[in-house]
């Protein structure tokens, strides 16, 4: 059985069977002498904790994001001669602490202080959602990048059974980013380093994997892929409203609210775009499936399944962000969580599969842009966790940027290598 992921038209899919296939690639990286800091981000005024906030080296195009529990580790390379750096978050003031090779641990703490906007400063549009999400489309070649880029990039999926894990795949990637301005070329991934545990009892009816692996990731990129919800022939589809003015960098973002207000044979999209008010770039996306009709969002879910199973989709939450890296916005950080219910009919089974994505990029390259090549390129219709390693090493990413796994995941991981070892 196939369950198709929740994105029209695309062919990224969930593949749910009934044997695992497992086999063994990985690349190792070379060892670079880093500097390494790490600890969790927090408000300085409630000091709650700041999920997702971005993490940047100045001057270079090094960086990373914080995990769910606000939670990062960053390394930099010691031929950066970096001295600082930088901590953003939407709706804080852009902060910036020393690199000091050691320093932190999950204790450590870095302060964000909440933004306030002068509405003065403001560039004064006609406040009128439509106008200005058309203006973005308009100035995508003035303010995203015309030429290929290569990117460094760190990918994370897993799968959740009810609470508990069954699977997680991660994998270092290079990836060969098209430009954003009209072209047929196409992103392409190449993973340089992965691994992968599972929890595939032999009492379970059915094992879920995702197919696309990175790919999943890539097509959140709304600019390089308008067709999502940016497309000129689905606005008359939506209602927009500007609904409040942020900060993010700290520029002045306007919030534009879309809501669909018809029903259309395939399903719509509902969330918040973040547009910068200076040059109408999009610097943030939140987004979910409208799912008042589940019969039809199940439709473009299920490409295949077995007789008498249902599926019922509950919840998807998408989420991409933009950085500005030499005047041009880059994609930076995206994520995905799509909840679904599988449904035995006649049976007495009925479990909920919870299966998430996230790709930090970690490194960029705009000089000398190789292209990937067919052969090596990961392929979006392979699944990562057949094509990388298990679990084993503390170390294993070695000066390779990640996202900090968070708690539970961490404990995951903990869980397969115990598992591993004992084999």
């Amino acid at each position: 059985m196939k369950i198709v992921n929740g994105f029209i038209g695309q062919s990224l899919r969930f593949s749910i069977t009934a044997v695992a296939l497992i086999v063994s690639a990985v690349l190792t990286a070379q060892e670079v002498d880093y500097n390494l800091v790490n600890g969790v981000v927090k408000d300085a005024k409630t000091k709650d904790r700041v999920v997702f906030a971005t993490i940047t080296v100045p001057g270079t195009t090094i960086g990373t994001v914080a995990n769910s529990d606000g939670e990062f580790t960053l390394k930099v390379p010691k031929t950066a001669k970096s001295e600082v750096f930088e901590i953003s978050h939407l709706g804080y003031q852009n902060s910036t602490f020393p690199i000091v090779n050691g320093t932190g641990g999950k204790d450590k703490v870095y302060l964000l202080e909440p933004a306030s906007i002068e509405i003065k400063s403001i560039v004064i549009r006609p406040m009128d959602g439509k106008s200005i999400l058309e203006g973005v489309l308009n100035n995508i070649d003035q303010n995203y990048s015309k030429k290929p880029a290569s990117y460094t990039a760190f990918y994370r999926e897993s799968i959740k059974q009810k609470r508990d894990y069954i699977s997680i795949a991660e994998a270092v990637t290079e990836i060969y980013k098209a430009p954003y301005s009209y072209t047929l070329e196409t992103d392409k991934v190449k993973i340089l380093k992965g691994r992968r545990g599972e929890n595939i009892r032999k009492a379970d009816t059915l094992m879920v994997k995702m197919q696309g692996g990175p790919h999943v990731s890539l097509y959140l990129d709304i600019i390089k892929n308008p067709e999502l919800i940016l497309a000129y022939e689905d606005m008359p589809h939506y209602n927009y409203e500007v609904v409040d003015v942020v900060k993010i960098d700290d520029e002045a973002n306007y919030v534009i609210s879309f809501i669909p207000n018809t029903k259309l044979e395939y399903p719509l999209y509902q969330g918040k775009l973040y547009v910068n008010t200076e040059n109408l770039a999009i610097t943030m996306a939140e987004f979910s499936i409208d799912l008042s009709d589940p019969q039809k969002v199940a439709m473009i879910f299920v490409k295949k399944k077995p007789a008498g199973l249902i599926f019922e989709p509950i919840s998807t939450n998408y989420l991409v962000t933009y950085k500005k890296v030499n005047d041009k916005y880059h994609v930076n950080y995206m994520r995905s969580e799509v909840r679904f219910r599988a449904d035995w009919r006649k049976r007495i089974f009925k479990t909920t599969y919870t299966i998430t994505s996230e790709m930090a990029i970690t490194d960029r390259n705009f000089d000398n842009v190789n292209k990937i090549s067919y052969k090596e390129s990961f392929k979006p219709n392979l699944i990562l966790a057949d094509k990388v390693n298990e679990y084993f090493d503390e170390n294993y990413w070695g000066a390779y940027n990640t996202i900090e796994p968070d708690e539970s995941i961490q404990s995951a991981i903990d869980r397969f290598n115990r598992r591993f070892r004992k084999q």
